[in-house]
């Protein structure tokens, strides 16, 4: 089978590489030790490249558990996937298009709430989310402590603490992707809600989206991001689905117009795009009350 395909400017689907029985995709903020928990799962079972078409590093690797071969793909370190610059975009088009069967957030123990805002964004386009507490050896000796299990609970996904340099937690990370890749045991994180106008926007444009969508891509997620302004989705979306979208694009837009402005009027902000990262941020001060 072929590797990750891109096409143009997003991924178009998932291959999973010869050999491999699962993708599972890696993301995380800059400086969260994202690359050492690569290393520390792949060893030297990697290789780097560039993604196709882009200068942004494509590194993959593959490690073996459970008898089962999985492929890691590291995508470029963000703090979110509003698609504003191309890591963004590649890191999205990967978690939304190329459908890895899991995808593992990497946060910084000593700042969840800052580090949250990514995991919030991934958990609106894929229930498959693991979220690995990172640098906990940081946080101990920051006298930082973290109720994981109240972590957990509160986000819905699975929660594995690591200090990735030492290499603690990685059997239990490993473990936890296999649980969710091959025993199917899916989560159902915490869904993120927005104010009552841009909630009544949000179903409005998610209604006229699904029948084209047809279940292959969230549809919530999409009118998120068509109120977020992000009018590159569309585009993607028809290379994925490898057909006309042009009704679906039409719609879509007057869509978007028409309930962008009157859900930006009823919220009294300058901009719809403002609500998201304001509703992310309230899940990540939450996420205080799992400090100990």
């Amino acid at each position: 089978m072929k590797s990750p395909v891109v096409g143009g400017r997003g991924v178009l689907a998932k291959r999973n590489p010869p050999g491999s029985d699962g993708v599972v995709a890696l993301a995380g903020n800059p400086n969260t030790g994202k690359s050492t928990v690569f290393n520390g799962l792949t060893g030297l079972n990697q290789h780097t490249g560039n993604w196709p078409g882009k200068t942004v590093t494509l590194a993959k690797g593959n490690y073996r558990y459970q008898n089962k071969l999985v492929t890691l793909v590291d995508l470029p370190g963000t703090y979110s996937l509003l698609a504003n610059s191309t890591d963004e975009q590649v890191a999205r088009d990967f978690i939304c298009f190329g459908k890895p069967d899991a995808t593992v957030v990497v946060v910084d123990a000593t700042c969840l709430e800052r580090n949250l805002n990514l995991a919030f964004q991934v958990m609106e386009i894929t229930p498959k989310v693991i979220l690995c507490v990172n640098l906990i050896d940081e946080a101990k000796r920051k006298q930082i402590e973290v109720d994981y299990g109240k972590l957990a609970a509160l986000l819905g996904v699975p929660v594995v603490p690591t200090a990735a340099r030492d290499k603690v937690g990685l059997n239990t990370l490993k473990e936890a992707i296999h649980q969710m890749v091959f025993l199917h045991k899916q989560p159902q994180p915490r869904t993120v809600r927005y104010s009552q106008e841009i909630e009544a926007a949000v179903a409005k444009i998610q209604k006229e989206l699904e029948p084209y969508l047809q279940g292959k891509i969230d549809a919530r997620w999409v009118a998120l991001r068509l109120l977020d302004g992000d009018t590159t989705i569309i585009a993607e979306i028809k290379k994925y689905l490898q057909a006309e979208t042009t009704e679906m694009a039409e719609t879509a837009e007057m869509a978007n117009m028409a309930e962008m402005a009157e859900a930006t009027e009823s919220a009294g902000a300058t901009e719809a795009s403002e609500l998201a990262p304001r509703a992310h941020e309230t899940g990540g001060l939450e996420v205080v009350k799992c400090y100990k």
